[in-house]
């Protein structure tokens, strides 16, 4: 059974290399055994690209292998035509006579479907190795499918007396992030879908929202401006990227920005959270402020949070958001700074 673990351990190691670019499609590890030998691995790298057994398959120097061989992969074969053709079709044309599987599939077009495919052909199949591991590698794409909302990452830096800024109403924000810290947070952005803002935020911060000290793709911006009231002169409207505002009547869309009406005697968040589902956007970063970040915690609509404490005092000002002292954490010491990680319990496992 160890074989087996080290094996899977490999296709998580993989998979995570599609982090940025396989949304919102899950990441995918595969590795290809021979004799005890691995003699393929892929991942998936990009969403609409071949999937992780094709590529594993692809980078075996000798095909005819491939009969007397194992293949490990982190999540259940597709079985379905979406992009890509199915995968579960490819391991059975291939001769591939064992399969090793991390966790089924949630999706609904897959969920067991290859799997029965790949025993209706007569395949050896073995499923559950590492299965909690290889669930928590797809927790935003579990997540997207069973709860129908994006998994919700909240982020925020806090002084070491627990303020997030001075109490001001205009000029520049304290920087309480170091140069390093904040790289890092261009790094998160880079894995999200979409990053989100309150109307104070973005009235007196003006952020741009978008990854300019890390490599990759810039998230979908969101903004909450009830009565539309903020400057289209704001970073946020500039066009270059595109921006969901939510408010509270219709109102004409700008250049790449798109306005969402809700209902505001209802609650506000779930609306917000469906109309991100609806646009297909897996993950959601919020980078708010205090009330924002609050009405999330109070709501229980978050799944993970970080948590930056700066070596300086404010004395006084915005409080920082406050999650529960029951909620356990991590801590670990990120470039000088003590970070404080939350994750939901069971979040991973929803549905």
């Amino acid at each position: 059974m160890e074989e087996e673990y080290k094996y899977m351990r490999r296709c998580i190691q993989l998979a995570q290399n599609g982090r940025c670019n396989a949304a919102p499609n899950p990441m995918v590890g595969a590795v290809i055994v021979c004799d005890r030998q691995i003699i393929g691995e892929g991942y998936h790298i990009r969403c609409g690209e071949a999937h992780a057994e094709v590529n594993a398959i692809r980078s075996v120097k000798d095909p005819s292998l491939l009969k007397r061989s194992t293949i490990y992969v982190s999540l259940e074969p597709c079985s379905h035509y979406g992009k890509t053709p199915p995968c579960a079709d490819l391991i059975i044309e291939k001769q591939i006579p064992r399969i090793v599987i991390g966790c089924i599939d949630p999706f609904s077009e897959v969920a067991g479907r290859g799997i029965r495919k790949l025993k209706d052909a007569g395949r050896e199949v073995i499923v559950g190795v590492m299965e909690e591991e290889c669930r928590q590698l797809i927790r935003r794409f579990i997540t997207f499918h069973t709860l129908h909302r994006p998994y919700i990452t909240l982020k925020w830096a806090e002084s070491a007396d627990g303020y997030l800024d001075m109490q001001r109403k205009d000029g520049c924000p304290v920087m309480l992030s170091s140069p390093l810290t904040s790289m890092l947070v261009h790094k998160k952005r880079t894995e999200h879908s979409a990053i989100m803002v309150g109307t104070r935020t973005a009235r007196l911060d003006n952020p741009g929202l978008t990854v300019r000290h890390w490599y990759g793709r810039s998230p979908v911006r969101v903004v909450i401006d009830r009565s539309a009231a903020l400057s289209p002169a704001l970073q946020l409207f500039d066009g270059n990227t595109p921006t969901l505002v939510f408010t509270e009547k219709p109102h004409e869309a700008a250049l790449n920005v798109e306005y969402i009406p809700i209902d505001y005697s209802q609650d506000t968040l779930p609306q917000m959270m469906h109309a991100l589902y609806e646009r297909r956007l897996q993950s959601l970063l919020v980078e708010g402020g205090s009330m924002l970040l609050q009405s999330f915690i109070d709501a229980g609509l978050w799944d993970e949070a970080f948590v930056e404490t700066a070596p300086v005092l404010l004395h006084s000002g915005a409080k920082a958001p406050k999650i529960s002292d029951d909620m356990p954490f991590e801590v670990s010491l990120v470039f000088g700074r003590n970070f404080r990680h939350y994750r939901q319990a069971n979040r991973a496992n929803a549905g």
